[in-house]
């Protein structure tokens, strides 16, 4: 057993994840039917899932106990977290490792017994292996790699008093962060493990099995009886692809956050068709807290934390160029308004020429009454070109109503251009 203990106490809490392969296999197989009626999100009380919530922390306290060689009291952890958790397959692994253990030493990474037979499902078995051991390096280092505190994704230029919560997907760590946007500013709440593409990032292309990267907003909450079970308990559409990636050629839709079949738990941290998969008790969480249109999803390779001051110059910067925008607008000065639009501009297929005599009636309309802005939030994407996408309310000085904007600007030599525009 000390061969057990030191792997777990290489790092922080650990990262082995040695096991007996025909006894998960037999436990998991076994678990499936109980699993499918205890997680289908239908026959849950409150405290069961409370319990399922608490699933990943209890398996790195599991790890902690390893560690510090306490591995009996690790077994009885980890029988508990299975009565209550059956479909957990990387805890049934971990379950299957601690009771291997106790009958032979262990001498690496994946050690089975010589004398056990592979059979032809050797290769899917070492497969399945090998994504449930990255499964765990994934949830390990998302814990020993914790974002500073008081900080938040550097694309949270600003956020305004209606985004109420803001997502954003670290897909380096199989990590999803949910904040909530208080008067105190943006708070980290929680955070969970995901899954994405089975062959990574940078969706281009319908049907290439990857996630997208940039600024996206929830776009509704499906129900989750119009849903087959292999979305789990909900499904949260994303606006995939958005005006940025339209300009770009980028094709492909249907890209959601949604849960994982009755008898799964998670997924392997690279196993949809390009969706952020999250384990169902986790999803729930996010659906109680979210709204549609109003929510935020940033999804980047590896996120960038910074503090509110680190922005104080970059959002000033910006909201003169906005503001400026608003002026030539109040002026009817259409020469200068245009000049706030790039040749290739796009407002739901119209085009810079169709937009200039739209422009032209709005400001005519206008005829030197004052606007306000308000409820402006500001999300910045920075690849090989520096995108920010900014909503606001637009109200005519004077009246109760107006429309809620969002304009899509780009850097050209240096100066903020709006690519696209349009009420939503």
């Amino acid at each position: 057993m000390n061969c057990f203990r030191n792997f777990f106490s290489t790092t922080v809490v650990g990262t082995l994840l040695v096991c007996s392969s025909v006894l998960f296999t037999q436990i998991v197989a076994a678990q499936s039917n109980k699993a499918t009626i205890l997680n289908s999100g239908k026959n849950k009380n409150i405290a069961q899932r409370r319990i399922d919530s608490q699933a990943e922390a209890k398996l790195l306290k599991i790890y902690q106990l390893i560690g510090k060689g306490q591995n009996r009291q690790a077994l009885a952890e980890s029988e508990q977290l299975l009565k209550v958790q059956p479909n957990f397959q990387l805890a049934q692994l971990v379950h299957g490792d601690l009771l291997s253990s106790f009958v032979r030493p262990v001498n690496g990474l994946g050690d089975l017994p010589k004398s056990m037979p592979l059979g032809a499902s050797a290769n899917s078995n070492t497969a399945a292996l090998n994504e449930l051991r990255e499964e765990s390096l994934q949830r390990l280092k998302a814990l020993r790699e914790r974002p500073p505190s008081n900080t938040f994704p550097s694309q949270f230029l600003a956020l305004s008093d209606r985004n109420k919560h803001a997502i954003a997907v670290d897909a380096s760590r199989s990590r999803l962060y949910l904040f909530e946007n208080t008067n105190q500013g943006v708070k980290l709440i929680s955070d969970f493990y995901i899954s994405i593409g089975k062959l990574g990032i940078e969706k281009t292309l319908e049907g290439d099995q990857r996630t997208p990267l940039g600024v996206y907003y929830i776009t509704g909450s499906l129900n989750p009886t119009s849903l087959v079970d292999f979305y789990g308990v909900g499904a949260l559409p994303i606006n995939y692809p958005n005006p940025l990636d339209l300009k770009r050629g980028k094709t492909g839709g249907g890209i959601w956050l949604h849960g994982t079949p009755s008898e799964q738990f998670s997924r392997a941290p690279k196993a949809s068709d390009g969706c952020v998969v999250l384990a169902n008790p986790d999803l729930n969480h996010i659906l109680k807290s979210v709204s549609a249109r109003t929510t935020p999803v940033v999804i980047a390779d590896r996120l960038n934390w910074v503090t509110n001051s680190n922005l104080e110059l970059e959002k000033s910067s910006f909201n003169n160029s906005l503001m400026a925008w608003r002026q030539a607008k109040v002026q009817s000065d259409l020469p200068k308004f245009l000049s706030f639009y790039t040749a290739d501009f796009s407002n739901y297929g119209k085009n810079i020429t169709q937009w200039t005599d739209i422009a032209s009636n709005e400001l005519a309309k206008l005829k030197g009454q004052d606007i306000a802005l308000s409820n402006i939030s500001m999300m910045r994407w920075v690849d090989q070109s520096d995108t920010m996408v900014v909503t606001f309310d637009e109200v005519i000085v004077g009246k109760r109503t107006g429309v809620t904007k969002r304009q899509y600007w780009t850097r050209e030599n240096k100066v903020w251009k709006i690519f696209f525009e349009g009420v939503i």
